[in-house]
């Protein structure tokens, strides 16, 4: 016999399921027009990468105004004045009293009260003047102009080819060619060229204001690049008509951030590539043509001073053997909207890990950190071990020269004092500490320490120096 009171339980088990039934598709219908709707937006912000606001060309050089057109970017772009220390690179903000001279408030810090192994390395240059911590994109002019290198030696208006917005200025002063402009502006004062420029660099070097294709703007790059290739057998090598885009991608940043040097009393800037990208290539080519940048203030040696190889060092790597960009960390891709736009904020990936490292290595941020800080505890390591190698051979080498030994006796040791200095300033002013290329790195200070032991090994070869004499020579 059935209970009277259970009857009605299926039927209100049904009510419920059909109420049930009917929410669920009501809020499935709200989110599906909620997802269309958004898809929508999404596209159709898709389809306007950027605002037509005002219409840019050739002569507007002033990022203020292309950041009408692409707003995102611009505000990246203005962080650049960021300072943010990385256990190995970047700098810190130090208070600096502004004077007539230099108005600047804040500087970075300095690498030669850092490490003052450094003055001896460069004894007789402007660099053993003055050599601060890098700071970002936005500071690149003011700190070439303000620098104290200034004061000790005149430089050309050759340096601004990679401390300004040169294209326009370029442009103007060869009445329409670059090439003519850009020999001119070398061959002038720094501080008359400088009064030619107004902005760091800026969109126009790096971007066709119709098509906002990547462009190569620097001629030494372009002259660089055409050398390099002549000497693979590629001959007239144009690298806006011939590269790709993903070469692009690395070769707007090495316009700049290479190895560089002064050629002839026209001093014309040329990148030392006709023979090839590593550190031995260039290398044979300066020894090939003889050139010094100055003469050692204490050992008499013909010294070679490396610039910031980066790109150099940055094709020795696997990060470059793998199609690996240096946009694709430095200026990594982002999502705004709908939109994939490249970060403007131009910084180490240090400091932007999920986007710069992650979308490739699929370990933790503080698994990637430990790895890129373990790479360069080594690397500080044997570059301290290299430095002080050359430290104790220009010491030797002073005392040599100041117990009268003649340029003959100390010429042998000279040379491995070149060639060491510089395989040494190579990784120094090259400014991954050793991460873009670590084993190659590694390979570079181990020779310059090899080359520091060649030279005191040299130095031996020759008498005994009376330590009576030295002393009185000083």
């Amino acid at each position: 016999m059935s209970n009277p009171t259970t009857q009605p339980e299926p039927r209100l088990r049904r009510i419920r399921l059909v109420i049930l039934t009917a929410v669920i598709a009501a809020a499935g219908a709200v989110a599906a027009t909620a997802l269309l709707v958004n898809i929508s937006e999404r596209k159709q912000e898709a389809r306007n990468p950027f605002y037509r606001v005002v219409e840019l060309d050739d002569t507007i050089e002033d990022p203020a105004v292309w950041g009408k057109n692409f707003p995102l970017q611009y505000d990246d772009y203005k962080r650049t004045v960021d300072q943010v220390r990385t256990k190995y690179g970047g700098s810190e903000a130090v208070p600096h009293t502004p004077t007539e001279a230099d108005p600047r408030s804040v500087v970075a810090q300095s690498r030669l009260e850092e490490d003052p192994r450094l003055k001896t390395m460069w004894a007789g240059y402007a660099f053993a003047v003055d050599f601060r911590e890098e700071r970002g994109h936005a500071y690149m002019l003011d700190d070439q102009t303000l620098t104290e290198r200034q004061h000790v030696t005149k430089q050309p208006g050759t340096c601004m080819h990679c401390h300004g917005s040169v294209y326009l200025p370029y442009k103007k002063l060869g009445e329409g060619d670059l090439i003519k402009g850009f020999e001119k502006m070398n061959q002038m004062p720094y501080m008359e060229a400088r009064k030619l420029v107004e902005h760091p660099v800026a969109c126009i070097d790096c971007h066709d204001p119709k098509t906002m294709a990547l462009r190569v703007t620097r001629p030494g790059f372009i002259e660089g690049m055409r050398a390099l290739k002549a000497g693979q057998g590629v001959q007239n090598y144009d690298v806006n008509a011939q590269a790709t885009r993903q070469e692009m991608r690395s070769y707007v940043c090495g316009q700049c951030h290479v190895e560089y040097y002064f050629k002839g009393p026209e001093k014309r800037l040329t990148y030392p590539w006709a023979k090839g990208l590593k550190i031995d290539n260039i290398m044979a080519y300066y020894e090939e043509n003889g050139h010094k940048d100055w003469v050692h203030a204490e050992t008499g040696a013909p010294a070679l001073k490396a610039q910031h190889p980066e790109f150099e060092m940055y094709n020795q790597g696997i990060h470059a053997r793998s199609g690996v960009a240096c946009a694709d960390c430095h200026m990594a891709y982002k999502r705004e909207g709908a939109m994939k736009i490249s970060d403007h904020h131009v910084r180490s990936p240090l400091l932007n890990i999920n986007r710069a490292c992650q979308t490739c290595h699929k370990w933790s941020e503080e698994e990637m950190k430990n790895r890129v800080e373990t790479l360069q505890d080594r690397h500080h390591a044997l570059r301290n071990t290299a430095m002080d190698a050359l430290v104790d051979l220009i010491h030797d080498l002073k005392e040599r020269k100041l117990a009268g030994a003649s340029d003959v006796e100390l010429a042998e040791a000279r040379g491995f004092q070149r060639k060491a200095q510089f395989y040494l300033d190579f990784v120094e002013a090259e400014n991954s500490n050793g991460f873009h290329a670590p084993q190659e790195a590694a390979r570079i200070l181990g020779e310059s320490i090899n080359y520091s032991r060649l030279g005191q090994k040299a130095l031996r070869k020759q008498p005994p120096v009376p330590q009576q004499d030295a002393r009185k020579q000083e």
